[in-house]
C-alpha cells in the first residue's frame, strides 16, 4: 500500500486485500477513481505510520508540517488574543479576542465566525474589512439588521466605502450593500453574476435548511466569491445535520456528500419509514475538523476578562412601514420648537440684562411649553411602541435561538401584553404594576428556576427595583424611560450579584424616530453613570485647613472696540446666512436653537461688553462660516472659548 497526495487530496493506492486498512484509519472510497482518499491531515499521518504503508519521505516531511500547521489552526481557532495590527478609527479599538478572529478570518478563503452572541462578530467584519480592502461587499442579514450594519460599517470602516442597503424597489449601486435574506430573489440574476470581493451571511443559521429557497440563493450569491464569512453564535441550533449546509458553502470539497456526513456526524440509520438524520456521532471529531479548518468560536466565559459588566446595543427597525408614524412625530416636535426656542431666546436676554423678573416669567413659559410636548409626545411614542411590537417578537424570536432566557422591558400595559401574546412559544411570565405581591414573587421564582420558561416580560417601573433576575443576561428594551436611571435599575435586575456573565442590553427603535435619538443619550448619560458608580477611582475629601472658596460667577472679560466690532460683524454675518430664522434646516447660518438669540444680538446698534462677550462664544460655534480676517483676528479657529 502506497499514500501519495493528489492535489488536495491524499490517497491510498491498495490491492483489494488492503482495504480494510484506509478505511479503519478513516479514508474514504472513491467509486470513480477505485481509491482510498482522504483531505484531513491527522487520518493521513495516521495511515502513513502503519507498517504496511509506504510513502516518500517527502511527503512524511509535508504532513509533520501539515500537522503542525493544523495543530496552529485550532489553537487559533480558541484564540483570544492575536499579535496583529489592524487598522482602525480614531478613538476605537478592537478587543484582543476580536483581533484574534480577524487574524483567522484573514487567512482562509471562507471562515465561519461562530462566537457566543453579544461578542461583536459585525466588528470582526468590518476589521477584516479594514486589513484586506475588497472593493466589493456584499453583506446578506435578516431585515431587522440592516440599518445597524450600516451603521457599524459607518462607525468602524477606515476606507471611505460607499454603503447602500437594498429595498425592495432598488438595489443600490455602491461598494458595499446590504440585503435581507427575504429580497435575495428578486436580485438573485444581478448578485449572482457579480464576483464579490467578499460575501458575509450573518445570522448563518437563517441557511440550515438546504432545501429552502433562501438557503440556495445565499449558496448561489455567494460560492462565487473571493472571501466568505458566515456569522452565527448558533452554529447548531438543533442537530448536526443542520450544520451540513454550512459547510458545504464553507468548504465544498470536502463536504460534497451529505450521506457520508450523516452516517459519521449525525447517528444516521434506516427506520420504517426511512433514513433518519436528527441523531448525533462523533461530535469531537467534528469540532476537531471545524476548528482547524474553517470555524473560530470563542464563548464569553472564555474572554469575560475583556469585556465589560454591561455592554449596550441600539438596534434599528428599518423606516419601511413606519415613516407615517415617524413623520408625525416630527411634526409634533417641529410644532413646539419655535416656541421652545423663542422661550429660551427671552431667558438670554433677560440673563444679558439682568432682568430678574423677565427672566422667571421666560423661565415659566419655557416649564410650561416642555411640559405640554411632554404630554403630547409621550402619546405618540405610545403609538408608535404598539406599532412595532411585532418587530420586537421577531428579534427576541431570533435572540432564542443563541441564548436560554431572555428579558424584556416596556413601558405600556398593552404592549406588554401584546408581547406574551406574541411570545407565548417560550412560556413568558409577565410583572406589571397591576399585579400583587404574591404573583410578583411567583413570576421571578418560576424564571429563575424553571428552564422551560424562558421569558420574562417586565414593565420598567414595576419589575426595576426589588427583584432578580440573573437567569438571563440578555435585556431588550421593546420602549424607553425618559430617566436613564429607570433603565439603569430595570437593567440591574439582571446585572446583579449572582450572574455569572456579562450582561448585553439592547434598545430596539425605528431608524428616525425619537426613541432612536433618546436611545443614543440615554445610553451616554448611562455610560457616565457606570463609571461614577462602578469604576474604581480615587477620590480625596478637601484638605479643611484650607478654605473652600465659593463658586465665582462669570467675569467677563475685557474686551477691545475693535473686537467687539468685529464679534458684531460676524454675528450679522452669520445672521444674513439665516434669514428665516432656521425654520429650513440648511446647514448655514445659526440652528433653531441658536437662531433667536443670534438674530436679535445681529440686530442692535452695537453690542455692550457682556453682549460682545456672549456674541463671542455664539460667533465661535460656527467659525467656519465666518470670513477670514474674523476668524483670524479673533482666534476662533484655536480658542477654546469655554
Amino acid at each position: 500500500m502506497q499514500l501519495v497526495k493528489k492535489q488536495n487530496r491524499y490517497v491510498a493506492i491498495t490491492e483489494y486485500s488492503e482495504r480494510a486498512i484506509p478505511k479503519s484509519a478513516g479514508f474514504r472510497w472513491d467509486p470513480s477513481q477505485k481509491v482510498w482518499w482522504t483531505s484531513e491531515i491527522d487520518k493521513a499521518i495516521h495511515l502513513s505510520a502503519s507498517p504496511h504503508c509506504k510513502s516518500a519521505p517527502s511527503l512524511r516531511a509535508e504532513l509533520k508540517n501539515a500537522l503542525q500547521v493544523a495543530e496552529d489552526s485550532l489553537k487559533a481557532s480558541r484564540a483570544i488574543d492575536a499579535k496583529v495590527d489592524i487598522p482602525s478609527p480614531s478613538g476605537l479599538e478592537y478587543l484582543p479576542f476580536q483581533k484574534a478572529g480577524i487574524k483567522y478570518a484573514m487567512q482562509r478563503p471562507a471562515t465561519l465566525i461562530g462566537d457566543e452572541m453579544g461578542l461583536g462578530k459585525t466588528v470582526q467584519v468590518c476589521g477584516l474589512i479594514n486589513q484586506t480592502q475588497p472593493e466589493s461587499v456584499l453583506i446578506i442579514c435578516p431585515a431587522s439588521l440592516k440599518v445597524n450594519w450600516q451603521r457599524e460599517l459607518e462607525r468602524w470602516l477606515v476606507n471611505d466605502y460607499t454603503i447602500g442597503i437594498a429595498s425592495g424597489k432598488e438595489l443600490p449601486d455602491t461598494q458595499i450593500v446590504i440585503i435581507n435574506y427575504d429580497i435575495l430573489n428578486k436580485y438573485r440574476t444581478i448578485l449572482g453574476r457579480r464576483r464579490w470581493d467578499l460575501s458575509v451571511a450573518d445570522e448563518a443559521h437563517y441557511i440550515k435548511s438546504a432545501k429552502a429557497k433562501r438557503s440556495k440563493l445565499t449558496v448561489h450569491i455567494m460560492q462565487r466569491s473571493k472571501r466568505r464569512v458566515l456569522l452565527t453564535g448558533t452554529p447548531i441550533v438543533n442537530r448536526p445535520a443542520e450544520l451540513f449546509n454550512l459547510l458545504q458553502l464553507l468548504d465544498p470539497e470536502r463536504w460534497d456528500n451529505f450521506f457520508k456526513y450523516a452516517q459519521r456526524y449525525c447517528a444516521a440509520y434506516q427506520g420504517q419509514w426511512g433514513w433518519d438524520f436528527s441523531g448525533s456521532s462523533n461530535l469531537g471529531e467534528l469540532q476537531n475538523i471545524l476548528r482547524r479548518t474553517v470555524m473560530v468560536r470563542r464563548l464569553k466565559e472564555d474572554v469575560l476578562t475583556d469585556l465589560p459588566a454591561k455592554r449596550r446595543q441600539v438596534i434599528p427597525i428599518p423606516l419601511n412601514g413606519y415613516s407615517e408614524q415617524v413623520r408625525k412625530e416630527k411634526d409634533l416636535e417641529d410644532q413646539y420648537a419655535d416656541e421652545i426656542a423663542q422661550a429660551q431666546n427671552d431667558m438670554a436676554q433677560a440673563d444679558i440684562a439682568e432682568d430678574k423678573k423677565a427672566y422667571q416669567a421666560a423661565v415659566a413659559k419655557l416649564r410650561d411649553l416642555t411640559k405640554v410636548q411632554f404630554t403630547e409626545m409621550s402619546e405618540v411614542r405610545h403609538e408608535t411602541a404598539l406599532l412595532k411590537v411585532k418587530d420586537v417578537v421577531s428579534h427576541v424570536k431570533d435572540l432564542m435561538d443563541s441564548v436560554d432566557k431572555v428579558v424584556v422591558m416596556a413601558h405600556h400595559h398593552d404592549v406588554i401584553d401584546e408581547l406574551e401574546a406574541g411570545l407565548s412559544e417560550f412560556n413568558p411570565v409577565s410583572l406589571t404594576g397591576r399585579d400583587n405581591q404574591t404573583h410578583r414573587q411567583n413570576a421571578v421564582d418560576r424564571f429563575q428556576t424553571d428552564p422551560k420558561c424562558r421569558l420574562f416580560i417586565g414593565s420598567i417601573q414595576a419589575s426595576g427595583v426589588g427583584i432578580t433576575l440573573t437567569a438571563a443576561s440578555t435585556v431588550v428594551f421593546a420602549e424607553l424611560d425618559w430617566v436613564a436611571g429607570n433603565l439603569s435599575q430595570a437593567e440591574d435586575r439582571c446585572h446583579r450579584i449572582g450572574q455569572t456573565d456579562s450582561v448585553l442590553v439592547q434598545h430596539i427603535v425605528i431608524d428616525g424616530s425619537i426613541d432612536a435619538r433618546m436611545a443614543q443619550t440615554v445610553i451616554a448619560k448611562q455610560k457616565v453613570s457606570d463609571r461614577a458608580l462602578d469604576e474604581n477611582s480615587e477620590y480625596k475629601l478637601p484638605d479643611l485647613a484650607e478654605p473652600i472658596e465659593p463658586k465665582k460667577s462669570v467675569e467677563v472679560p475685557e474686551i477691545s472696540p475693535e473686537h467687539i466690532q468685529l464679534i458684531h460683524e460676524g454675528l450679522i454675518h452669520l445672521a444674513s446666512y439665516d434669514p428665516d430664522a432656521a425654520s429650513i434646516r440648511n446647514n448655514v447660518g445659526f440652528n433653531r436653537v441658536d437662531g433667536p438669540f443670534g438674530h436679535s444680538l445681529a440686530a442692535k446698534a452695537s453690542l455692550t461688553p457682556k453682549q460682545a462677550f456672549y456674541g463671542r462664544r455664539l460667533i465661535r460655534k460656527y467659525h467656519r462660516q465666518l470670513p477670514t480676517h474674523i476668524k483670524v483676528v479673533l482666534d476662533l479657529d484655536k480658542e477654546n472659548v469655554n
